[in-house]
């Protein structure tokens, strides 16, 4: 890499969905692979449904975490509302990795309001380097829907093309001995999208 040659990605989600845990194992790949590696959470009312973001910038030399807006190389959508929520971050010409997966909020659910329509065709007009997958159903297919988080890190290892960071000694610091074996398979499926 470049000198002050920062890259910037962002991640969104739901409370819930694991975009912490994501970035933090993302972050603490990056740092051992040598990279300054900068990284900031927001959580807005996570534990509710709400909006939970994190900015992580690595390069040589990384001034701020803050991502700011319309400079994000990638951005990685935990559920597709946030995406078009979070667009404007996205640089021209930056790729949009986006879980095809819907989180109702109440107000969808009690009536007062309604899942926003075509969300996908929307994406796929306005973001050339797009990959959608549902990325909940193939966590469930591994047997824990709460891998999606994973699997998500592993299609971002990829698209950014670093795949020589030993991630599975990461995820092996990083997440609980039970579920070691689950996230190591998530993370293998997600490089495959």
């Amino acid at each position: 890499m470049k000198k002050n040659d920062t890259k910037s990605i962002l991640l969104v989600g739901v409370g819930g969905q694991g975009t912490i845990l994501a970035s933090k194992i993302l972050s603490e790949g990056l740092v051992r692979k040598g990279y300054d590696v900068k990284m900031s959470e927001i959580h807005g009312m996570s534990q509710r449904g709400g909006s939970v973001t994190t900015h992580v910038r690595f390069g040589t030399k990384v001034a701020s975490p803050v991502v700011p807006e319309g400079e994000a190389d990638v951005l990685v959508a935990f559920e597709k509302v946030e995406a078009v929520r979070w667009l404007k971050y996205l640089k021209k010409g930056g790729r949009l990795v986006v879980n095809n997966f819907e989180i109702y909020s109440l107000p969808v659910l009690t009536g007062a309001a309604k899942y926003p329509d075509e969300v996908v065709e929307k994406l796929e007009k306005e973001v050339p380097d797009l990959k959608i997958f549902n990325a909940g159903e193939i966590a469930e297919g591994l047997g824990n829907i709460k891998a999606q988080n994973v699997v998500l890190l592993g299609a971002l290892v990829k698209a950014m093309g670093l795949e020589d960071i030993d991630w599975e000694s990461v995820l092996n610091e990083l997440v609980p001995a039970k579920l070691l074996d689950l996230n190591i398979k998530a993370f293998k499926a997600g490089l495959e999208q």
